[in-house]
Order: structure tokens, then sequence, then C-alpha cells
């Protein structure tokens, strides 16, 4: 080739090709300015629907909806790079790019290979197997991440990776991370500046451990109390969602056009759950929202365009549906409103394996939802074979390249405004590994504030607080001394727990605030979890309320909270009646009906789900050491709170039913806190009835009975404290009290002599086996085992249906009390069908047996790991 042909070519290599590529995203932008990004460019004109599919596309007026002008100018050279890597990645790269994948399912040499686009860690999916862990683990794991992802061996560009986490409310699966009160109690507060200052807190802890993505603020607008993600929300009100939402994401991310915008310690956000999660029937999680769209538009959207005019960088869709279509395929939605008319230019994430809940679709085979409108699929242990279904789908036309193009675009410009590109290793960068960030005394102190702007005070008899503190105080109830209770679900795991209080070493538990503030008074503070005594207290501060709980595990039928809590109340009542003064602590994700718990009371305070700040709580009950008055309540009622148990429409907003407490409610120590004895008719409910405890502390509870025979249908019903039929014997023994623990003996054995917790109507444990639950029971085997013992659960259908696990080792080395458990997921592998449960526990033996049972419940996994026995 002579001299000036090369000369040519070179000219047109480096004017032509970046001419084209120029031309190319202006022409992008300029559609998506316009509204229309999608290549199919449907204008609405007169009509609902558009271009679509009805079956799952709803009928939507974008025109009604409102627009949020330009948030990030027109960058070209931003455009222009973005293409550039676009135009140099491979098919099998791009189609990586669109795949999220959970650190419990997939390694660094996967992300190498598969080129996939985004980690995250799910609630118990921490490095090494485990739940959560500590800064350096996290930290170790981010490298590796990363240092696969921009690998360039065997590629013409390689792309860096996210790593997103739940950091809901403060970064709560690292051991040592500030624990921040959940939202249903920064809404009381009424604060955006406050929840402006907790995003930048949790941001820089996040940093600390590599991770630069949080899918966090949770902007849902609850609208029915049943449900269990209510306390993920703000406010019922969507007015005050919209306050709140803007700054919760500047506080993550920066504000836009700022030099400190997704820089230094700063996180990408995520908006969630777009959208109508919390205005479901029966505020089922994962539900369906059967409402109007100027209702969708105006109550549970309410923060999306505070949120995007924020400059919010991700979107998650919601697993609800709306009118009976679902979101994550709804591209009327997806697209149509949230990224044409909202005008949302960041990426549209999925939820954990929601796009297979799509009517067509599987966790590993969905088209549907790209072709909507998602970005990102969320398929934590579904990726592989996702990746190799999409890839033979955008080969075949399924997927239409546009399409493909269109998200890995999106998700290329959420990366570079993150400055990934170029970024060092998650090691390398700002307050990486320094984890005196971690809980640092600041920190602290902003979740100390935010506790005392969050208690919100419902009754005040006779001017009880504050109480001086130079007194004899007795602590009791069980979540007095437990930062697991006072800080709910989502803290360490996916559901919270009781967890020992060394797992929090920048926290403080309610009880150890009180004793600080009464020991510096010269007063006396006891512990007693079950309120005894030797010595008369001078006052009495009880702290009770739900245990732990996440998303559907928090479902209920009614708001009824002492149905399944009858100890609460008796031990408020014992108080009481030896004349000690009572101060009530309750602690809770949302309103519940407790009139009996606050007649039961002098004074009682709504503490929400605190976090791990509980000297927070001590600062509003009591005086100075001084005897001055010290901190006053500023905490009212963000959500309504409900006069009886079968009350669910208080809300503020077009509600129809008049409130116990209405919205925006809440006593100052100045107000006249008196209140009158209240009802305590609890109206039309069902009792509480909880399917996820069969057998606890003596009482088999509903809609579980006991039952003998090898099939529910004909079984015959058993009844405590001791009966015996079909070869079962039953009864009632002591462990801990007295007859908390039943004694089950199978007299002689065989397969028709089974014993069985058997339900009064088939139950659908779909979810939870899908949530990976297990059956966790407390036993002991009593002497010598026969030939063969087998554990199942027993279902509706053809006969027989159900499924049977060898349970003869794990019992032959049970002779002392034991922990067994074993997953949800092995009993449908044998054959139950978990849709249509008819007994929740079966056991059988080829002989005669004797197992004692203390109890009996379904229980998150507890390592991250399948079970079978």
């Amino acid at each position: 080739m002579k001299p000036i042909e090369i000369a040519m070519k070179d000219a047109a290599r480096r004017v032509v090709v970046p001419l084209i590529l120029s031309v190319a995203a202006m022409t992008a932008n300029a559609h998506a300015a316009s509204g229309d990004e999608d290549k199919d460019g449907m204008a609405y004109g007169g009509t609902a629907y558009g271009k679509g599919d009805p079956a799952f596309d709803s009928p939507v007026h974008p025109w009604i909806w409102p627009r949020v002008g330009r948030v990030f100018p027109y960058n070209p050279r931003e455009e222009w790079a973005i293409l550039k890597v676009l135009w140099r990645m491979s098919l099998e790269q791009k189609v990586g790019q669109v795949i999220q994948a959970d650190s419990g399912s997939v390694t660094p040499e996967d992300v190498r290979r598969y080129r996939l686009g985004s980690v995250l860690s799910g609630g118990n999916s921490a490095p090494g197997g485990q739940p959560y862990a500590a800064a350096e683990d996290w930290l170790a794991a981010a490298d590796a991440y990363f240092e696969a992802s921009v690998d360039p061996e065997g590629v013409r560009v390689a792309v860096p990776i996210m790593w997103g986490i739940d950091a809901v409310h403060g970064h709560n699966n690292v051991i040592g991370g500030t624990i921040f009160p959940h939202n249903v109690g920064l809404g009381a507060a009424n604060d955006p500046d406050l929840v402006r200052e907790i995003g930048a807190v949790v941001a820089r802890e996040l940093r600390v451990t590599g991770h630069d993505w949080t899918f966090a603020p949770t902007i849902a607008v609850p609208q029915d109390d049943r449900w269990g993600r209510t306390y993920e929300g703000f406010s019922e009100d969507p007015d005050l969602v919209a306050r709140y939402a803007p700054a919760y994401v500047e506080g993550f991310q920066g504000r836009p056009g700022s030099p400190g915008f997704l820089r230094g310690d700063k996180v990408l956000a995520t908006a969630k759950h777009f959208v109508g999660d919390g205005g479901t029937q029966d505020g089922r999680d994962q539900g369906d929202a059967v409402i109007p769209e100027t209702e969708l538009r105006d109550i549970h959207a309410a923060g999306y365009p505070p949120a995007i005019a924020a400059g919010v960088q991700a979107v998650m869709a919601s697993f609800s549906s709306w009118n009976g279509r679902k979101v994550h395929g709804d591209k009327s939605l997806l697209t149509r409103i949230l990224k044409r008319r909202i005008g949302f230019d960041g990426l549209l994430l999925g939820d954990w394996n929601a796009h297979g809940q799509i009517p067509g679709c599987t966790n590993v085979n969905c088209p549907r939802a790209l072709n909507a409108g998602l970005d990102m699929y969320m398929a934590p242990d579904s990726w592989r074979g996702l990746y190799e279904n999409l890839l033979a789908q955008v080969k075949s036309g399924e997927v239409r390249m546009w399409r493909l193009n269109q998200a890995v675009r999106r998700i290329l410009r959420v990366k570079y405004r993150a400055g990934l590109f170029g970024a060092p290793k998650p090691s390398e960068r700002f307050l990486a590994g320094d984890t005196s960030v971690l809980g640092a005394p600041a920190h602290r102190a902003l979740a100390r504030r935010a506790v005392r702007e969050s208690l919100v005070l419902l009754k005040n008899n006779g001017g009880l607080l504050p109480l001086a503190p130079a007194s004899r105080v007795l602590v009791a109830g069980d979540g007095a001394d437990n930062i697991g209770k006072q800080s709910g679900g989502w803290t360490l795991t996916w559901q919270g727990g009781k967890f020992d209080n060394a797992l929090f070493p920048n926290g403080q538990t309610i009880f150890a605030g009180i004793r600080d503030a009464v020991q510096a008074a010269g007063g006396e503070a006891v512990l007693s979890i079950k309120g005894q005594y030797e010595t008369k207290p001078d006052v009495a501060i009880v702290v009770f309320g739900e245990d732990p709980y996440a998303e559907f595990r928090g479902d209920l039928d009614d708001v009824f909270y002492g149905a399944t809590r009858a100890q609460d109340l008796a031990l408020l009542k014992r108080l009481r009646a030896d004349g000690v003064p009572v101060v009530s602590v309750f602690l809770t994700g949302r309103p519940l009906w407790t009139n009996p718990e606050i007649n039961a009371s002098d004074a009682f305070v709504v503490a929400w789900l605190p976090g791990s700040e509980g000297g927070g709580v001590a600062d509003l009950l009591f005086r100075r050491p001084d005897g001055s008055p010290g901190h006053d309540f500023e905490g009212r009622l963000a959500f309504s709170w409900p006069a009886r148990a079968d009350h669910f429409d208080v809300n503020v907003v077009g509600g129809t039913q008049e409130p116990l407490f209405p919205f925006g409610y809440g006593l100052s120590l100045a107000d006249a806190g008196d209140l009158p004895p209240l009802s305590e008719d609890p109206g039309d409910v069902s009792g509480g009835a909880d399917k996820t405890v069969l057998f606890d502390s003596g009482t088999v509870s509903a809609p579980w009975f006991l039952a003998a025979g090898s099939d529910p249908a004909s079984a015959v019903p058993l009844t405590l404290p001791e009966d015996a039929a079909a070869g079962v014997e039953i009864d009632l023994i002591d462990k801990d009290a007295q007859d908390d623990t039943l004694s089950v003996t199978l007299t002689s054995g065989g397969a028709d002599s089974a014993f069985l917790i058997a339900a009064t109507e088939a139950l659908d444990l779909q979810r939870e086996t899908n949530a990976d639950l297990e059956l966790a029971l407390t036993l002991r085997s009593g002497g010598a085992l026969p030939g063969g013992v087998e554990i199942g659960m027993l279902c509706a259908g053809s006969t027989p249906c159900g499924g049977w696990l060898s349970a003869t080792g794990a019992l032959s080395g049970a002779t002392d009390w034991t922990e067994l458990r074993v997953s949800l997921s092995c009993f449908e592998t044998a054959g139950a069908q978990m849709g249509a449960i008819t007994a929740g526990f079966a056991l059988r033996a080829e002989g005669p047996l004797r197992v004692d049972i203390a109890d009996l419940r379904l229980a998150q996994d507890a390592d991250g790991q399948e079970t079978c026995f």
C-alpha cells in the first residue's frame, strides 16, 4: 500500500468514524429529548394503548403524567465515549451487561467470563457464604469482582462492574455499621434535611467496603398497614414522600452539576419500587394494585418525579402488578411513562427474579422484560440460564438488537457518571478500608438525633414523662436489651433477628441508654426481661413489639398486635396491678391496634424501629441529671393509627375509616397527655393467625392443628394437653416452663401411623419456598431409633401428594436438645406441591419412636445454603 493511501485511511479512521459516532450520539439524544427514545417511536395521539400488547401493557394516558425537564445537560463528549464503548463491545458482552447476579451465586471468574454488568449482595449474601461480614471481607470481595470485570483479556473493551447492596437504613450488612431508624420512623420526624444527612453518612460507610450502589431509598406510599414492607415507606401521605425522595437521593449521590456529584464519598442511589407496590389489595406483598391511573400517579408515583429531578441514577421496578398486569412486563409503565414521559434517563433495574413472575416467563427465560423497558435483570441465582437464553433470543430477533443496545447504553451512561471508567480498584478509592468511618462518633450522633426526632408520644397520663432519672427503674420486655429486635428487618440479614449484641460493636441497646441516663443522676436501673423484681421500682419501662421481619414475611391479615403477643399485655397488667407506673416503649414497623396495651400503660411511646442508637429513646424519657427538662417529643404520626384491628383504610388521603390517632398526631411534654380508656373490641379480625409458627410454648398456632394419620383429609384430630389415636400419642412436658414442649410417640410405626401438624385448609407456601425459608424445629429423640424415620410435608392434589425426607441420621444424634433445619425447597424437590400444603410437618417411622418438640416454625435460611438433612 502506498504511503498516501495509508495516510488517507488513517485520516478516515481519526475523522470520519468519530464524526459518525458524534452524529449518532446527537441523534439518539434528540430522540430521548423528544420523549421518543424507543425505536417503535409511537406517539400516543388520542389512544390509550399506543403500540403494545394489551395482555401485558396497561392502557395509560401519558399526557396526564408529570414531565421532568432535562436534569443533565447534553454532553456530546460523554455520549461519544459511551457509543465508542458500545461499538467495541461484542454481542456476548452486551448480554452480560444487562444481567446482575448475586454474590452468593457468582464468582469473580464468572464475571470475567460472562462480562456481567453488575453484582449485588442480597440480604443474606455476604462474602464467605455468610449473611453478614466484616468490612475487610467485603472490600476484598469488591476488589476481586472489579478486577475481573476490567480484565482486558479476550475483549476489545472491558467494562467495569457496579456492586449494589440493600443499604436501606444504614450499611446494615456489615458488622460495625451505623443502623438508622427505618423509614417509618424517619417519616415521623418530618425533616427532609435529616434524611439528606443520613444518606450522606450511609454513602460514606458504603465506600469503606467498596460498594458503589445502594438499592435505596424506598419511596413507596403504603396505603394498607398489613403490608409487610410498610416500615420501608416514609408515610401514607404522598406529599411527605415527595419531599423526602429528593433529599435522600441527594444525600447518597450529591447534587447534579456539583463537583462532588457521584465522586469521593458518594454512591449511586435507587428509587424503588416503580410503581404501586404500596397500594396492593389487602396489603399483600408482590400483589395487585387495583386502582385507577390517577391514583397510581397522584399517590404511588408521587416520589418519582422529584427523585428523578434530583438526579437519581437507578429506578427499580416493582414485583407487584397494576390491574392484573405485572409491572416488570408492562411497557406502558416502564417505557412510555417512566422513561418517555417523566424523562428518566438512568438505568431501570429489575427486582429479585421478579421477571420470572411475568406470564409466559421463567427466572431463566424472559425476553418480555427487556422488551418492555427493563435495562438490567436482577437474576441472583438464575443469571447463567438467563444469559444463555437471552443471547439466543437476540440472535434470533426475539429481542431486537436496538433494544439491547439501548439498555446497554443506559447502563454505560450511569457507569460514566459514577466515574467507574478508569477508576482504581475499590480498595484504592476514597475511604476504602477506613473502618474508623463505620459507626464514627458523628454518625452515631446523627443516628441518635434521628431516634429522638422520630419517637411519637401517644399517651402521658398525669404527666408521667419525663421521668426523674434519680429513681429506681425497672426495665422489662424482650426488646429492652436487644439491638437486633430494636432495629427490625434488613439488619445484618434479610429478615433481621434477635442477634447477639456483640455483633453491633458501635450500637447501644435501649436498656443501656436508660442505664446510662439513670446512673448519671445517681439512680438505679435494673433489667428483668420478664418484669420480676425484689424491691418495688419507682417506675417500669417495658420495651416490647414486633419481632423482625422483611417483605412478605411481615404480611398480616389484620392489624391486631396482641393476638400473637398476649404475654406483653399480661406483663403490663401485672405491673399496673402491683401499683407500679408503667411506660410502654412500642417497637413496630407500622401502626397496629394496641388499645389494650395503651390502656395498661400510664405512658405510651411509639419508638418504631429505632436502629442501633437506643440511647436516643432514653433522651426523651428522662429529665437531665440536674432535673432540668431534656429533649421534647417532636415526632408526629406519618401514618394514621387504627381505632380497630379491622380498620385498614384510615389514610389521610382518601381514607374512609376514622383513625384513633390521625396523621400528624403526637404529644409534646407540655400537652395534656391524659387519655380516657379505649375500647378493647378489636372488631372483625382473624385472630392474628401466623402460618409460619406451627408450635411454640406449648401451643399449636392457627391455622395449624395436630392430627394422626397418613392423609390430612382423613386424619384424626388430636387435642392438647394429652390425646391418642391411630397409633400416635401426644402429651405436653416441661422444658423451660410448665407444659411448653410437645412429646410425640409413634406406638407401632408404619406408613399409616403418622403424626401431622395439619392445616385447616390448603396453604400456599410457594413464596416462602422461593425465599429460601426453612422448616426449623428444636427437638430431642427419646431413645433408640427404628430402622428408618422420615419427616415430610403433605399437600392437596393427586394421591399421594407430599415430599418425604429421611431424618434417621439427623435424629440419631439428637439425644439432647438440638435445632434441626431443612429447606422448604427440599420438600418441593421430593414431590410436595408447595402452593397447596395441607400438613406443614409430618413424622413417620418404621417402628416405635418418641420425639419431643419444643418449637416448630418456618424460619429464615440460617446460612444461605440449601439444607436437606
